[in-house]
């Protein structure tokens, strides 16, 4: 199981709640940073967290599954936590994550390096 720290789940809720608020004032969405960068140990799978919901469980951010077509949208947490690798694995926080630009800058470099 996958948990999350209560400082990086209050920044991911935060997230979800400001772009809610500018969604509900018909303002532009924020770009925020991702927040937590989880990974494959044994592949190039990396999803990187913006946003957390109210169910704990729905986060956004940037999908790359390692196929050349990397998306930004929602996954679950649930599912993440449970996904099984080889050698008793599995997706791993990576601890020393930290990002000084926007998801859509993360977004745009992973769709052009594929």
């Amino acid at each position: 199981m996958i948990v999350l720290t209560p400082t990086a789940r209050f920044a991911l809720r935060a997230n979800h709640i400001n772009r809610r608020a500018a969604a509900e004032r018909r303002q532009f969405e924020p770009d925020p940073t991702p927040v937590i960068k989880f990974f494959n140990p044994l592949g190039a799978q990396t999803w990187l967290a913006t946003e957390l919901a109210d169910d704990d469980d729905a986060v956004w951010g940037l999908a790359d599954l390692g196929f050349g077509c990397p998306e930004v949208g929602p996954w679950s947490l649930s599912e993440l936590s449970s996904i099984r690798l080889p050698f008793g694995m599995s997706i791993e926080i990576d601890q020393n994550f930290s990002s000084g630009v926007p998801i859509s800058v993360w977004a745009a470099w992973s769709r052009r390096t594929g």
